[in-house]
């Protein structure tokens, strides 16, 4: 999932301007992909404390070598089954950033089916430059209310984002002020000791953990703006069913598609197509050995 992520990310980026943010933990799954990277784009956390830490520190790292750029923010745990859909409403997300430096857009996918398990933007009206107004966040909501939602023009929230550096420093800024002074004071201070970098770590130790829908995003609909992308097949992989569903649905070509990095890249939708065949195979050996006994 993380090579599709940098793949998609490749649509309005190229490999220069492409940041990963990875886990410490998580060492051994991203090595791999070291290759495919600059290193200094390759951004580590020393744990989890949240997705709205997991924004910042990344961010302070890039306005440390361009105060005035653009973001993308592309979640590794998605599965997208036209990625040519979804790329064309990335590249207007990045287009409308210039008349846009003070606002985030939040892409906002037009629902599937109805799903309790994800969050859904509530949009408003029209800006009248190619984006809707967001009028609510809603997280998770019963099975009636997902159906309700979608009758009245809701869509899910894919957590997919383009902005600019500053606005989205500003976000933070407003919520979690005294974390981003902290944060970038660490974060100046291990890049003028590369060799004894041990401040954003210890920083780590002690932050609180912090979610960026609910402590970031929520409460500040007016500085932003949701982008409708048409049905393309996403799916947040955030729980067994849905990782189930996505592989299902996966055209025979994806799950029989060579890995396309060396080693540690492991192509979920092909060992699902090698265990539904040896599942097949295994159905066939009992069916022809019932009818011989």
């Amino acid at each position: 999932m993380l090579y599709e992520a940098l793949s998609r990310a490749r649509s309005v980026a190229s490999k220069p301007y492409t940041c990963a943010i990875v886990a410490e933990q998580h060492r051994r799954w991203w090595e791999p992909f070291q290759s495919t990277l600059p290193m200094a784009n390759i951004i580590v956390q020393p744990r989890n404390r949240g997705t709205a830490n997991g924004i910042l520190l990344p961010l302070l790292h890039i306005i440390e070598r361009d105060p005035s750029a653009q973001i993308v923010i592309l979640p590794s745990d998605h599965h997208v089954r036209l990625e040519s859909v979804l790329a064309r409403s990335l590249r207007r997300a990045v287009e409308q950033l210039q008349w846009r430096l003070d606002e985030t857009i939040l892409l906002g996918l037009e629902p599937e089916e109805s799903d309790p398990e994800l969050g859904y933007i509530v949009p408003g009206r029209s800006d009248g430059r190619g984006a809707l107004e967001v009028q609510q966040f809603i997280e998770k909501p019963p099975m009636p209310a997902a159906h309700e939602l979608i009758a009245n023009g809701a869509l899910w929230n894919a957590f997919i984002l383009a902005t600019t550096a500053q606005a989205l420093l500003a976000l933070f800024r407003r919520r979690m002020p005294g974390i981003v002074r902290e944060m970038h004071a660490a974060v100046q201070s291990d890049r003028n000791t590369p060799r004894e970098a041990c401040a954003v770590a210890q920083l780590y130790d002690r932050l609180p953990e912090l979610d960026f829908s609910r402590d970031i995003l929520q409460g500040h609909e007016d500085r932003l703006r949701v982008l409708p992308v048409p049905q393309c097949g996403w799916s947040d992989l955030g729980t067994p069913r849905r990782v189930a569903d996505a592989l299902r649905r996966a055209p025979a070509s994806q799950r029989t598609a060579p890995a396309p990095v060396g080693a540690g890249y492991l192509n979920l939708a092909a060992q699902f197509e090698l265990v539904r065949r040896f599942a097949r195979q295994e159905s066939s050996i009992g069916l022809r050995g019932a009818a011989g006994a």
